[in-house]
């Protein structure tokens, strides 16, 4: 479980030793984490036999807070525990409670005592409540908050850092019974972004056509997940780095005739991020670290940095700054902002130009 933080180890761990919580509020960013834990929930507080009067699973379009209270208020039918749990629950209008205002519109300190504090204050221990609160968090200062931190659990799910997300990958893809190379962990999580259960999806659809202990490389990722080997984002990005203009402008050409397979915006999103993290590597030779340091500062491993690092000495500090508002610039006028009839692929001319030729 080298996937999981370390807070959601423990929370599994404790499940499957029956040391279980009457609530379990599960918010944060990162819906991937929220879950993993809630299915595992799902799978084990119960028996098969006991899930079809005791397990009640609601989406929160589709329930309100006094429906939902009342549910956790039911006492089990022939059975130790009851499940009930609501999937994105953040939709749940007035969930975590009203705001009182004054008179001059001003919040008031004292929380109304609404129904989901007034039960996670006291809830019935044959009732597992599990809310999952997606792409948001509980203010630790309410009362609501403190309630359930006392009684039950609160995890909140945070996303991966960029420079962490080849790590994860490689850790996973060993849960898997696989191995994966450096750079096709790298080409993975550039092309499907932080995107984790996107990840875990493409890596299960490689699982079942490899032999186990199979070694993953770049030329599985791009045979296998789609990404064309010579017109793909890393392509131009790479043809950028060497300002290779033919080479840019045939990967372009291609992108404007396949715009479903190549979306602008995903490519402005990873030369966005590659942009940055050239600059990233001036900021700190102006620190004065070396090249190990910087790599390390940037969690980058010394195979890729390398890569980065000649792309840095052919781009300036100024030039990376005009190339990163060409972007922005290509951003806007591919949503029609400013461009009139002008087609994308003159766009992205325009763009690559403006990238290599000019200072």
């Amino acid at each position: 479980m080298a996937t999981l933080p370390e807070a959601a180890i423990k929370i599994i761990k404790d499940i499957k030793e029956r040391r279980l919580k009457p609530i379990y509020f599960l918010m944060g960013e990162e819906p991937y984490f929220i879950d993993r834990i809630a299915s595992f929930l799902e799978d084990n507080v119960l028996d098969e036999a006991d899930r079809s009067f005791n397990q009640g699973i609601h989406y929160g379009s589709d329930i309100d807070v006094p429906r939902l209270i009342s549910e956790a208020k039911r006492y089990p039918m022939m059975a130790e525990y009851q499940l009930v749990m609501v999937k994105e629950a953040q939709l749940i209008r007035n969930l975590t409670g009203k705001e009182k205002k004054d008179k001059e519109g001003k919040v008031k300190e004292e929380e109304a005592k609404d129904p989901l504090l007034a039960y996670c204050e006291a809830p019935l221990p044959s009732t597992i409540l599990v809310i999952c609160y997606k792409g948001k968090t509980l203010d630790k200062r309410k009362a609501l908050y403190k309630a359930i931190e006392k009684n039950g659990v609160v995890f909140n799910s945070e996303q991966i850092k960029d420079w962490n997300l080849s790590k994860w990958v490689k850790d996973y893809v060993k849960e898997k019974g696989f191995r994966i190379t450096e750079k096709a962990a790298i080409v993975l999580t550039d092309y499907l972004g932080n995107d984790l259960a996107k990840i875990e999806n493409e890596v299960n659809k490689l699982a079942i056509t490899l032999p186990v202990n199979a070694e993953i490389d770049e030329l599985i990722i791009e045979r296998n997940i789609g990404i064309s080997k010579d017109y793909n984002v890393f392509e131009l990005i790479k043809a950028i780095s060497k300002q290779d203009v033919l080479k840019a402008n045939q990967i372009i050409n291609y992108f404007s005739k396949n715009q479903k397979e190549h979306p602008v915006v995903l490519t402005i999103g990873m030369l966005y991020t590659y942009f940055s993290k050239l600059l990233e590597i001036h900021f700190h030779r102006v620190k004065g670290l070396n090249s190990s340091s910087i790599a390390s500062q940037m969690g980058i491993s010394p195979f890729v940095f390398n890569e980065y690092e000649e792309a840095a000495n052919r781009y300036s500090y100024a030039k990376l700054v005009k190339n990163l508002a060409s972007l922005r610039e290509l951003d806007v006028k591919s949503k029609g902002v400013g461009s009139g009839e002008i087609p994308l692929e003159d766009l992205y001319k325009e763009f690559i130009y403006k990238v290599v030729h000019t200072r």
